[in-house]
């Protein structure tokens, strides 16, 4: 779907009479997805697959005359239904079921000149395909406008569970409520909506809501510990498909090569490009594509009081004995491109710390879009030499280039390069 999405003809949502408005904004564009997806086209391509479903088996596939007054009214249902699909990036299912009557007498006139209906067959199934093209397209639009909502969510219950689950013993009968029971049901309940249906639940969702519905200590901890963890593995691959595609320049590539482009390659990134919350984004994103990484998850809102969003993961560690283990880090973002991290900044980091544990921090990575001044290396090379935990890894700007040349997706889909 295009970033200015613009109700038009056959929209439901577009208001009678009303000129059409571009929807600018992340959330609104958002919104107005679930409101199609729950009011509108979702809801019509079931209603179109069923009639589908229905009429495929009466199509003919050899010579035959004759229709049914079962598969006519099929096809006066169709045709109003099609209005309901807005388009989408252009495409819009436009395959109308096909007269079966002509499509028979269409075989017998193959039939008598002796070729083969290839055509002919792959016509009838037009409807079909259309609207595979079409399921698949509205999913893909629907991941484009729900990913970092997604994320939040994610990130929201994962520290509200952890939170419920401290305070409430393992096998306790009472049931809990209170504002962060809540918010994890709220929470769950928008991840549902954003989803819709065009997402394969392979996840514990009815374990989940069972758990949820009764709500008692024992519960919050299955659900911790097993209903949430299988979800959250669906809700991060309808988060965004690694087959979407990423913007690229309008140009043909072997015209562009045969012109014999002279000067060097262009390896900085435009760090100015990104504000706070799309640098934390940006690291969150590059964290989850390690393969020695994984549970990312942000910890806090961007510039929330005393904390900030910092990011913790589990870092597997793997050595040449067979033996695995995980260690907890935590990533401090600082987008400063005007000024160099200072000791101060490093301490201060080092005293918040606690504000995350337990489980205990054994890496802290402080990554900066700029620099470290030559004081705040030498206290945390002196801090590690001396075996403190945790553990300080310093990124700045040219660790994270490095990083991220080999993501030139991430590179494209942020701007990253001037």
């Amino acid at each position: 779907m295009d970033e200015h999405f613009t109700p038009g003809a056959g929209d439901p949502a577009a208001p009678a009479g009303s000129a059409s408005h571009g929807f600018e904004s992340p959330e609104r564009l958002r919104a107005l997805l679930i409101r199609l997806h729950e009011s509108g086209p979702a809801a019509n391509l079931v209603k179109l697959q069923a009639i589908w479903d229905r009429a495929q088996p009466m199509i003919p596939l050899s010579p035959q005359r004759g229709t049914s007054r079962e598969y006519e009214d099929l096809r006066r249902a169709w045709t109003p239904l099609l209005a309901g699909l807005p388009p989408i990036n252009g495409f819009a299912v436009t395959g109308e079921l096909p007269d079966i009557d002509e499509a028979g007498q269409s075989f017998i006139d193959y039939f008598e000149i002796g070729e083969p209906a290839f055509a002919l067959m792959n016509e009838l199934e037009q409807p079909g395909h259309q609207l595979d093209e079409y399921r698949f397209r509205l999913a893909q639009a629907r991941r484009r406008a729900i990913h970092d909502r997604l994320d939040d969510l994610t990130s929201t219950i994962n520290v509200t569970l952890a939170q419920i689950t401290e305070s409430v013993a393992r096998d306790s009968p009472d049931r809990i409520d209170d504002p962060k029971t809540t918010v994890v049901e709220d929470s769950i309940s928008e991840v549902e909506r954003l989803l819709g249906d065009t997402t394969d639940r392979k996840g514990r969702w009815g374990d989940l809501h069972r758990h949820l519905r009764f709500g008692q200590g024992h519960d919050w901890h299955d659900i911790a510990e097993m209903d949430w963890p299988s979800v959250r593995t669906d809700i991060a691959a309808a988060s965004l498909s690694e087959s979407d595609p990423l913007p690229v320049p309008a140009m043909d590539l072997g015209i562009a090569a045969s012109a014999r482009p002279a000067g060097g390659a262009s390896i900085g990134i435009t760090w100015t490009v990104l504000d706070d919350d799309r640098f934390e984004r940006l690291l969150f994103d590059l964290l989850r594509s390690f393969p020695s990484y994984q549970n990312v998850e942000w910890l806090m809102k961007t510039r929330a009081p005393h904390r900030g969003r910092d990011l913790s993961a589990e870092r597997v560690i793997r050595d040449d004995g067979g033996t695995t283990r995980t260690e907890r880090v935590i990533l401090q973002a600082k987008h400063w491109t005007s000024k160099s991290v200072a000791p101060a900044d490093i301490t201060n980091t080092l005293a918040a710390l606690p504000l995350w544990e337990p489980p205990v921090v054994r890496t802290l990575v402080i990554a900066t879009s700029g620099r470290f001044t030559t004081d705040a290396v030498t206290i945390v090379e002196k801090h590690n030499a001396e075996g403190k935990l945790p553990l300080i890894e310093l990124w700045p700007d040219s660790r994270l280039e490095t990083q991220l040349s080999q993501r030139p997706d991430l590179i494209a889909s942020y701007g990253l390069r001037s």
